[in-house]
């Protein structure tokens, strides 16, 4: 069966103006975090930290993939093992499966008191692509052309602006497209904020935004990435990066849960000023009831519905379905900003929609947004635990 990805691709990249739209659930965050990465279980009491098993993690994504909305399903590798190679899940259906090709250290999550986070990203790989394509360490001719497995992944970067660093990062990145081509597995290119960088950065949005198109200037076509995840910086740097490159399809990640005006707000904005690609992690697994999430975040993807509209009517299913919703009406239509915050002490103030009959301005509206991209902190004067803390923040807003 051919693959909504590949179809939407192809017009992207023929008609910037079409109105097709990928959405993916990023259902991997167990390459990040440890018991707790399927998330909390509805079971789940008070202060009680229990969460869901790996097994209700993988038929969420069953549940998802019977659905059929979503365009991309973003799994570990060992996950992904289950349910394309052995289960044959994705064989017809129009979602293509993914893996999480590569676990740099920024996103080392798991354990109590584990400091990874805090030191600048280095590049590490725990999946091998042979095992994502075939399940085996050496594919045969014969199973690389079968296709039975996964040939799409993610491949994560991150820029600290540390000469060290970022050149071992990208002789890394170098390696595994090298293989990648050669083994006719596809990727695309995830690039986070820094995370612990080692000299300043005035402008984050523009670093980002410069030193991908740096990175990429070498590569030829065979070697690409067929889309770009990143954060959503607001407007300006979006429409920079999307005018910069016609070949660069651009996407971004969903950053953390927030309120559900958050997710729906910040995925019409950035398809607005010039994204094609939107996967959300967190914002779908920490929703009431997924799948009907997921039913809101295609229809506005589509131009169906606008946000505070689906909003409303999020809520008004839920209620039908009888499920109690985690915040009230009122406190759901309001935007928090956490995508762009990146002091985790911080807290923005929420600020309540305006009514959907009056035009409304979106929270990353340069009228609204700061003149300039919030600092980083100064690391130099931070403890290795202030530094381990602001990390995970940043980590589970990028999910």
């Amino acid at each position: 069966m051919q693959k909504s990805l590949d179809r939407k691709l192809a017009r992207i990249l023929a008609d910037r103006s079409c109105n097709d739209f990928i959405l993916a659930d990023a259902k991997d965050a167990d390459m990040a975090y440890g018991l707790a990465a399927p998330g909390m279980s509805p079971e789940s009491h008070g202060a009680e930290a229990k969460f869901k098993t790996l097994d209700e993690y993988r038929a969420q994504i069953r549940e998802v993939v019977a659905q059929g909305l979503v365009d991309i399903v973003l799994m570990s590798c060992s996950t992904s093992d289950v349910l394309t190679l052995r289960e044959g899940l994705f064989e017809n259906s129009p979602i293509t499966p993914a893996i999480r090709a590569n676990d740099a250290t920024d996103i080392w999550l798991a354990g109590a008191g584990a400091v990874y986070g805090g030191e600048p990203s280095r590049p590490f790989r725990t999946a091998s692509l042979d095992h994502a394509l075939c399940g085996k360490a050496e594919c045969s001719p014969a199973e690389l052309a079968a296709k039975k497995g996964a040939d799409l992944g993610l491949y994560s970067v991150t820029f600290n602006n540390d000469l060290d660093q970022d050149y071992k990062s990208l002789l890394a990145y170098n390696e595994f497209r090298l293989e990648a081509e050669k083994k006719g597995f596809r990727h695309f290119l995830e690039v986070f904020s820094p995370n612990a960088p080692t000299n300043p950065i005035e402008d984050v949005p523009k670093f980002v935004s410069d030193h991908i198109v740096r990175a990429l200037a070498g590569v030829a076509s065979a070697g690409r990435p067929v889309f770009l995840k990143i954060p959503y910086y607001g407007p300006k740097a979006m429409e920079a990066l999307v005018r910069y490159d016609s070949e660069i399809v651009v996407g971004i990640l969903g950053g953390s849960a927030g309120t559900t005006l958050d997710a729906f707000q910040m995925l019409h904005d950035a398809k607005k000023y010039g994204a094609r690609v939107a996967l959300y992690g967190r914002k779908i697994n920490n929703a009431e009831h997924q799948l009907t999430f997921i039913e809101y975040l295609r229809a506005i993807a589509d131009g169906q519905i606008g946000p505070v509209e689906a909003t409303k009517a999020y809520h008004g299913d839920l209620q039908k379905l009888g499920i109690r919703p985690k915040r009230s009406l009122e406190d759901d239509l309001q935007t928090t900003e956490t995508a762009t915050s990146y002091d985790a002490k911080k807290t923005d103030a929420p600020k309540k929609a305006e009514p959907a009959q009056k035009p409304r301005r979106s929270y990353f509206d340069k009228t609204d947004a700061p003149k300039t991209f919030e600092p980083l902190p100064d690391f130099s004067k931070m403890t290795q635990k202030e530094k381990l803390e602001w990390n995970l923040e940043r980590i589970r807003r990028s999910m």
